[in-house]
């Protein structure tokens, strides 16, 4: 911006720049009295936060890794009676177990979910990555959105990769058919009935009823952390949503805001300059908030409501932990009160035990894991919005910087004119 005169009846209301420490007010190179100097830029301070062990760790992870999924190409399908997206799932590994090295097939959402339930019924107490809601319900979002589709489709690719990392759900039967089948059909007829579901959801009820005999302390714990982490995650998911809610409206305001000084500058010949100067400030400002809310929405919102989500998870791999151990009670209970076929119902109670060391092992190990995970995942997004934030403001403040800076130019201008006459 050019550093044109500020006429002098309005330069006793400017602010008097002309000592070098009143620039140090805005200056992003500041330091705190008694400490070092602060980072000059956002990837400064996110060096801060990252561990060397953290790295190599991941590092690893990548060298281990054989098997390899991506989730692409949207498409949209139109039949008579409904309309739908089918995704390319492509597929590369080095696994003896599969008979090529590269798969690729086309799945639609229902296709997903019907490999989450055959992995809960298989594994009811492994903790199975959630899938997104099939429905947002919230503002009407259209489902063929182009934005949605993909939210979506960044939502389906991290649940198979989820689960090829897993030690074992990725060798389930089922998540091998879901990558290598054209066709799914055959294998649907494979899975539990509507009755069998049905029988399932009873004893659940009745389970829930009776309640727990016999609590072991670390599961009662379990729940205690998932209850709390619920109540958590969704108030902070809510929150960041208001935020972004906030932030949208705030953007649209500069916007407005810079049209008017704009306005004002046709009218206004001795500010023309000044006023244009703040309206291109409040211009530029509202996109690095279009940016702000962007990064937002696509890095900070999705990892949070992923945990809301997998909080539900968790509750429901609980509550199947708990149904289990409720049977083999009831179960137990019952043979004691056998006077005849004991050493059948013998057989049932030693099994019952079995499922119920099994389910207790299995969501020991699941538990251990995931939480590292959540951990990881949420640090490193709480960690890019930070940065984020520090890059939007530190824009915004040199936006402001400028401005000041050509002003105080031309104040010196002024002065040297006045001076000279």
């Amino acid at each position: 911006m050019s550093g044109a005169a500020v006429p002098a009846d309005i330069s006793g209301h400017m602010l008097d720049l002309d000592e070098d420490e009143d620039l140090e007010v805005f200056s992003k190179n500041i330091s705190l009295a008694g400490s070092t100097p602060m980072p000059n830029s956002p990837d400064s301070l996110v060096n801060q936060f990252r561990l060397d062990e953290e790295n190599e760790e991941e590092q690893q992870d990548a060298i281990n890794k054989d098997i390899f999924i991506t989730v692409d190409n949207p498409e949209s399908h139109i039949s008579a009676i409904e309309t739908f997206i089918m995704y390319r799932v492509v597929t590369k590994t080095t696994c003896s177990e599969f008979d090529s090295s590269q798969y690729e097939v086309r799945r639609r959402y229902q296709d997903f979910l019907w490999l989450k339930s055959r992995l809960e019924d298989n594994y009811p107490t492994l903790i199975v990555h959630p899938l997104p809601e099939k429905f947002v319900m919230k503002g009407m979002v259209d489902r063929f959105n182009d934005d949605f589709i993909e939210t979506r489709r960044k939502a389906l690719h991290r649940f198979l990769n989820r689960i090829s990392e897993h030690p074992i759900l990725s060798n389930s039967h089922y998540f091998k058919v879901f990558l290598t089948e054209e066709e799914l059909a055959p294998h649907r007829k494979q899975g539990p009935g509507f009755l069998s579901r049905m029988g399932e959801t009873m004893r659940t009820m009745a389970n829930s009823v009776r309640g727990l005999r016999s609590k072991l302390e670390e599961f009662d714990v379990m729940q205690e952390y998932v209850e709390d982490f619920s109540n958590k995650i969704c108030s902070v998911d809510k929150v960041t949503q208001r935020i972004i809610k906030e932030q949208r409206e705030y953007m649209d305001e500069l916007k407005h805001y810079s049209s008017t000084y704009f306005q004002w500058a046709e009218s206004e010949k001795e500010l023309a300059e000044p006023l244009k100067g703040i309206g291109s400030c409040v211009e530029r400002c509202s996109k690095e908030t279009q940016e702000q809310v962007q990064h937002l929405s696509e890095v900070l919102v999705p990892a949070l409501h992923e945990y809301v989500l997998c909080a539900d998870t968790l509750k429901a791999v609980m509550r199947r932990r708990n149904n289990i151990q409720a049977e083999f009670e009831a179960k137990n209970e019952a043979l004691a009160s056998r006077k005849t076929d004991q050493e059948m119902w013998q057989e049932e109670v030693d099994d019952l035990a079995d499922r119920v060391e099994q389910a207790n092992n299995a969501l020991r190990g699941d538990w251990s894991r995931w939480r590292t995970r959540m951990r990881a995942d949420l640090k490193s997004a709480l960690i890019s919005s930070a940065v984020k934030n520090v890059d939007y403001y530190e824009k915004c403040l040199a936006v402001w910087e400028t401005f000041l800076l050509s002003q105080r130019g031309g104040l010196l201008e002024q002065r040297n004119g006045e001076d000279a006459s």
